[in-house]
């Protein structure tokens, strides 16, 4: 079982198991555990946990303590609470973060601290750029990434008129400019929700009455179940392609079922990529928590090899903040998604692909890569990054 794990929240400090009587490294981890897009922050602090128990927990061979808050999808509070992280409980490492407008919030006071930063998960396209630290490694993607995949697929499979929708914030915003960056057909609508918004149904009827080739959208969490179901609701399946990233995939899956069975998206890991990093993830996951690991269970997992491979690296000296930086950029460990490597911007560069939703022998509903869309992929804003 998961050890040393201490677990901050709303109603204060709650130890969930016995701390490190003697701990060499702290890890403050954050991540959105409630509200209808809590599922994307359990699968991602399940996956790390894991990863900390694969490293023997202890990473890169120090006494290991990780405190993980829920940041509840507000900024404001995840500020408060970065801020407890560093000078209270005075973290060595700060990681997770699942949405880029909590992201945006604490990149700033994590990375000025001279703490390194390891996303999880949100990759908003500011810090990629002109605003880029040598404090920050996203684990992840730059937020554009997953839906440039699609905006290539539509393209490449001739789709010419696409309805985009999206929640209206930085990685929203992000996803509709990912997607038009290789998109060249007609954007027959470009709509904006609130974040956090579940009844879709004027979007619907405008979707119906465009009558696209394909709806492409971003629309993570509990939106995404709730768009799925009454996109089939509305029986839109059989006239519109239904093209997404962070919609339709193993967080989503569970609640939407059948709803989803034949839909799109894209990922940088699936359950299926065959390598033993990934096989021995996906096998000891199942074990630890009787449930199907998702994109953001895989992100984890890699985010506590990638600090348990840069810590052994420097021989656990934090002190050098130089040459832990230099391990970091190394990245040098066993992804679950194989060939992984990061670029100047301290974002990946890595395969991605296309994928379905689709029914196991078993009867499971999962995602399955069904092509590669782009292979050893940077993201577009490394150029502006002064590092």
């Amino acid at each position: 079982m998961i050890k040393k794990l201490l677990a901050a929240t709303c109603l204060g400090a709650v130890a969930m198991a016995t701390p490190a009587t003697a701990q060499d490294l702290t890890v403050g981890f954050m991540a959105t555990l409630t509200g209808p897009a809590a599922g994307l922050g359990v699968h991602m602090r399940d996956g790390f946990l894991l990863g900390v128990e694969h490293a023997g927990g202890n990473l890169g061979g120090l006494e290991t303590e990780v405190i993980v808050v829920d940041d509840e999808l507000k900024p404001d509070l995840a500020v408060e609470r970065a801020n407890e992280l560093i000078e209270r409980d005075e973290i060595d490492i700060f990681a997770g973060v699942v949405f880029s407008n909590v992201m945006m919030a604490v990149f700033r006071p994590v990375t000025e601290a001279e703490i390194f930063l390891v996303s999880g998960n949100a990759g908003p396209s500011p810090i990629a750029g002109r605003r880029c630290s040598p404090y920050f490694f996203s684990i992840s993607w730059q937020n554009d990434q997953n839906h440039e995949v699609m905006g290539a697929w539509a393209e490449a499979q001739g789709y010419e008129r696409v309805f985009l929708m999206a929640p209206n914030y930085q990685a929203g915003r992000d996803s509709l400019t990912g997607f038009q960056r290789h998109f060249t057909g007609e954007v027959v609508d470009e709509v904006y929700t609130q974040l956090g918004q579940l009844d879709f149904s004027a979007e619907l009827a405008r979707i119906a009455a465009a009558r696209p080739d394909a709806v492409f959208t971003f629309m993570p969490g509990g939106m995404g179940v709730s768009l799925v179901r009454q996109f089939d609701q509305a029986g839109l399946k059989d006239s519109v392609v239904f093209l997404s990233a962070f919609t339709v995939d193993g967080t989503t899956l569970p609640a939407t079922q059948a709803a989803a069975l034949g839909l799109y998206s894209a990922s940088q890991w699936t359950m299926d990529l065959d390598n033993a990093a990934n096989t021995r993830f996906v096998e000891d996951f199942v074990a630890t928590y009787d449930y199907l690991p998702s994109l953001y269970a895989s992100q984890g997992y890699d985010a506590a090899m990638l600090i348990d491979s840069a810590i052994r690296a420097v021989g656990g000296d934090l002190s050098d903040k130089d040459a832990l930086r230099a391990a970091f950029q190394a990245a040098d460990f066993d992804s679950v998604r194989g060939d992984f490597a990061f670029n100047t911007n301290g974002f990946p560069i890595q395969d991605f692909y296309v994928t379905q939703a689709v029914q196991r022998d078993d009867g499971a509903i999962v995602m399955q890569s069904i092509d590669v869309a782009f292979e050893d992929f940077g993201d577009a804003y490394a150029a502006d990054c002064r590092l």
